[in-house]
């Protein structure tokens, strides 16, 4: 067995004081995301969630000297949670953003193990939104959006459309305020 390295040195190795000067500023699509946020959970899984007065926490940073953005969603927060986490609802993931050059987007890649959900996506922006298109093992598609983008909050939908094609489907919703 290897010894782990000391958290510091992980955390100096990944993170990046700002992004790298090889993406073009009009491709800087997340970097208003850096930084702290509180999360009011709507809709998960395609249910209304509102009475459950769900919340979570979201943390972005720029890594890999400046040409990802890697964040974590948290839900329930850090300081509401207890015991065995609860598959349907939980949420400990994190998302890394990479600029590619070669396409001129984001691949995104997000992996929540507390929830075994793992997507792939492409992220572009579509007017005012950043969109982020992917495709599932089953065939159906998902598109996450981030909305309603100001310094201080955003508006982010997650939505599926069956392999078949037909209506998109509201999986996931969650209000943001900055911390």
């Amino acid at each position: 067995m290897f010894p782990a390295p000391p958290v510091a040195a992980f955390a100096d190795a990944l993170a990046a004081p700002g992004r790298s000067s090889e993406i073009p500023d009009a491709h800087d699509l997340y970097g208003w995301l850096i930084g702290s946020w509180h999360l009011d959970v709507i809709r998960y899984w395609a249910q209304d969630v509102t009475r459950q007065n769900l919340r979570g926490e979201l943390h972005a940073g720029w890594v890999l000297e400046g040409r990802a953005i890697q964040d974590v969603w948290i839900m329930p927060r850090r300081s509401e949670r207890s015991g065995p986490p609860n598959k349907q609802l939980d949420m400990y993931g994190t998302t890394i953003r990479a600029w590619d050059s070669s396409i001129e987007a984001w691949r995104i890649s997000w992996s929540n193990p507390s929830g075994d959900h793992f997507e792939h996506q492409v992220g572009r922006r579509d007017g005012q939104d950043i969109v982020q298109i992917g495709q599932r093992p089953d065939g159906s598609t998902t598109r996450w959006r981030f909305t309603k983008i100001t310094v201080d909050s955003f508006h982010w939908l997650g939505e599926s459309q069956p392999a078949a094609g037909g209506d998109w489907l509201l999986e996931g919703e969650f209000l943001a305020r900055r911390i």
